[in-house]
């Protein structure tokens, strides 16, 4: 019985990834074919198999760009980031994509820490920072050994001290971990998909109009309140709009 339970999941597990390999060739002969809307289909058929990656996001930004639709493409190439932090090709597609925006916002300056800790952290992705953190835990591990039972002395100092720095670097990866993981988990940045909304001073219709935003552009969100979300903007302003006018990240 054990055997064919085994089996039958083995089959499936193929057959899913046969079937989603003709996805990924169907979406690619579209967008070769500058089919862009048929193969912004089939990238999407992908994510709803399951096959969720900084690639699929990629491409399926691109087909969108490529298609006219450059307030999907920059949710796409947004989610691809979060999941490829470092990739340069992404950065370059998606501030391409932002030159479409029509809203110009300057971001608020950061203290030189933070913005040094913010690219510390996204040069590389989540598995990489836990990759790191795990193999220096274990090379201290080792370190700790070679310091309890070796008799030289130097071996001893070395030991300590690159024990106490492989430590050091476990602690800073694996927190660079979390944070990448907050970022996946969270969602608490979204894009405006309406072509201009005006944001409210409450969540409420009869609320006073503040400003008004259009599609494409990247907010922050900080509250919630029924169909109403409190946003963010990169220079500080902030205010509530309805929660069908934007969509996370």
């Amino acid at each position: 019985m054990k055997f064919f339970i085994q089996t039958i999941l083995a089959i499936l597990i193929t057959t899913g990834a046969f079937a989603q390999q003709a996805l990924v060739d169907k979406a690619n002969q579209h967008y070769a074919a500058e089919e862009y809307q048929e193969a912004a289909e089939s990238y999407e058929e992908l994510l709803d198999s399951g096959l969720e990656s900084a690639e699929v996001y990629y491409n399926l930004g691109n087909s969108y760009f490529k298609s006219g639709q450059a307030t999907k493409a920059i949710i796409n190439y947004e989610r691809a980031k979060l999941l490829a932090p470092s990739d340069e090709d992404i950065k370059f597609n998606l501030e391409l994509a932002n030159q479409h925006v029509v809203d110009a916002i300057e971001p608020l300056p950061q203290v030189f820490f933070i913005r040094w800790w913010n690219s510390l952290s996204n040069s590389f992705s989540i598995d990489h920072w836990a990759r790191i953190s795990v193999i220096c835990f274990i090379l201290a591990l080792i370190l700790t050994g070679i310091f309890a039972f070796s008799r030289s002395v130097a071996s001893k100092r070395l030991s300590f001290w690159f024990g106490i720095l492989l430590v050091v670097v476990a602690v800073f990866s694996f927190n660079f971990a979390s944070h990448q993981k907050k970022r996946l988990t969270q969602h608490e940045f979204a894009i405006v998909v309406q072509p201009s909304i005006t944001v409210k001073s409450s969540p409420s219709e009869t609320g006073t109009d503040i400003f008004v935003i259009h599609e494409g552009l990247k907010v922050q969100i900080k509250d919630s309140l029924g169909s109403w979300r409190e946003i963010r903007l990169a220079d500080g302003n902030q205010g509530w709009l309805p929660a069908n006018s934007i969509e996370r990240i």
